[in-house]
């Protein structure tokens, strides 16, 4: 157990040693971003959601500054974080905690030279979720965070015994619903659909865009739909022993990853083989090695 841990341990200490200098700069610019969205769209129409969050609602309430609740707020759960998760778990955050708050400070003078004007409220919200979006993704491709809810997120997550999913609900449900107690109903619906749009495009620029689809086929017709899939689309495909989980009853199921423009013929070409076939279709993010021509 012990040879493994030093073993996955290494594997990680190569990962964030391989591209340090894309790395860092990608970072540096997620940072960047992250931070003049606040201040250019997030900050002047009191969209709540995270740490940031609460600056804003202390920069609304009391004139302070928010980059100060920020660097406050971040370095009061870094210390829970090293006390309730370890250094392991803390270090990665503890940098990216230290840098927003301090960019957002060095931002701050763009504010008054961008005038939004009558710009709609909707319009504001989305053009800085996707920003914000973009440079959060940035960072979290680089291996780093932000820190801040994403430290109370893995806490919770650890001592809740819930998904991270459920724990970004509760936190992010926390800071939201104060916003609306002191910005209003609309300032709420304008928060929640900003942390939608961030979460979506935080997930495309990690995963980036489906270029492809993976196709996951059981059919008694497996020979037919394998040599259309070979001979007509020119794809790999890998056929899997599988099992029935409820009749135990042992099949072949057959895997092809295609360019997503292909989706409709491979659709309809397995439908119209066999038209009791299933089949699951997903986004194949990345593909990489193993490339054939023909079966594999």
């Amino acid at each position: 157990m012990n040879l493994f841990k030093k073993d996955t341990k290494d594997t990680i200490k190569i990962i964030y040693q391989k591209d340090r200098f894309k790395r860092y700069t990608n970072f540096l610019i997620g940072i960047l971003m992250a931070a003049l969205a606040f201040n250019i769209f997030i900050l002047p129409t009191n969209i709540v959601f995270g740490v940031s969050g609460i600056g804003v609602i202390f920069n609304h309430l009391w004139n302070i500054d928010p980059s100060l609740v920020i660097l406050i707020g971040s370095l009061i759960l870094l210390i829970l974080s090293y006390f309730l998760m370890g250094w392991e778990k803390t270090a990665n955050s503890v940098i990216g905690s230290l840098l927003f708050p301090v960019f957002v400070e060095l931002t701050e003078w763009v504010i008054p030279l961008i005038d939004l004007g009558n710009t709609e409220p909707i319009l504001i919200a989305i053009f800085g979720a996707v920003i914000s979006g973009f440079g959060f993704g940035l960072v979290f491709k680089s291996g780093f965070t932000t820190g801040g809810m994403d430290i109370l997120k893995q806490i919770f997550s650890k001592y809740l015994k819930i998904s991270i999913g459920n724990a970004t609900i509760f936190t992010d449900g926390i800071v939201i619903t104060l916003g609306l107690f002191v910005f209003g109903i609309e300032q709420f619906m304008y928060s929640l659909i900003t942390v939608y749009v961030i979460g979506i495009i935080t997930d495309k620029v990690i995963l980036g865009i489906s270029n492809s689809k993976a196709f996951h086929i059981i059919t008694n017709k497996e020979e037919e739909i394998k040599k259309y899939l070979i001979d007509n689309l020119n794809c790999g495909v890998t056929v899997l022993d599988v099992k029935g989980g409820y009749t135990n009853n042992r099949q072949k199921m057959l895997m092809c990853i295609i360019p997503t423009k292909e989706y409709f013929k491979v659709k309809e070409g397995i439908s119209n083989i066999d038209l009791n076939a299933f089949f699951l279709v997903t986004d194949a993010y990345e593909v990489s090695g193993g490339f054939v021509k023909k079966e594999v």
